[in-house]
């Protein structure tokens, strides 16, 4: 399936949003002001939690490493953003695109994971309270934490090795920033092996993530009418 004319690509050009000068300075405050409004409900949370002892707990724990996850994952797409409407270059280099896909698609798969091991904290909390002090320790909650970055971490490291190949003439991304679809649009490679693997391990994983969470919260529920 390889075009007419193939050519390395070491760059690529944002064309997301409006090129329209008169809406460049609105969107960049509408976007500042989403950055620092994220920014700042997470600093808030993470700096409750960190100064009163009583929310030393393993719900809270999780609920820190979802804003640091909030943090780190607005800060990989957005101030970037902000940087092209401001200064309009929409220029960016293969390995900061390839970087930008890996984290933003490495942060989503942690967060889906943490929410899964959150709910199983919250299972235990409603459902088992009284051995909830035992299966919850401080070693098992760092550990449920750790396995979430990890398999987070190393589950997108092979789209992003498969993808990262030769593009074809045209370099222009649809969209605001590097995401998995509009990079597979514009590879000359074959993508059906980065679309089995997304197929796989989003079936694997994602919705056996999906079917623990869901069968937690059944479960809540149904405890909580039985009160």
């Amino acid at each position: 399936m390889a075009p007419e004319y193939q050519g390395n690509v070491s760059e690529f050009i944002i064309q997301g949003l409006s090129d329209s000068p008169s809406l460049q300075l609105p969107l960049f405050v509408l976007f500042l002001i989403i950055y620092l409004f994220i920014i700042t409900g997470n600093i808030i949370i993470l700096s409750v939690i960190w100064f009163s002892s009583d929310l030393h707990t393993p719900m809270y724990k999780f609920l820190q490493n979802l804003s640091i996850i909030d943090i780190s994952s607005t800060s990989n797409v957005l101030p970037a953003l902000l940087h092209r409407l401001i200064t309009q270059q929409n220029k960016i280099s293969l390995f900061v695109c390839m970087t930008q896909l890996y984290l933003y698609t490495s942060l989503a798969a942690s967060e889906f994971f943490l929410l899964t091991a959150m709910s199983y904290d919250r299972y235990v909390a409603i459902c088992d309270p009284l051995h909830y002090i035992i299966r919850m320790r401080e070693k098992h909650c760092a550990w449920l934490i750790s396995a979430s970055y990890c398999v987070g971490f190393v589950e997108p490291l092979s789209h992003v090795v498969l993808l990262y190949k030769s593009y074809c003439a045209s370099h222009l991304i649809y969209h605001f920033f590097c995401d998995l679809i509009p990079l597979l649009k514009l590879s000359c490679s074959d993508t059906f092996n980065v679309e089995m693997l997304t197929y796989v391990f989003g079936t694997l994983l994602g919705f056996n993530s999906f079917l623990l969470t869901l069968i937690s919260y059944i479960y809540i529920i149904s405890t909580i009418l039985k009160i």
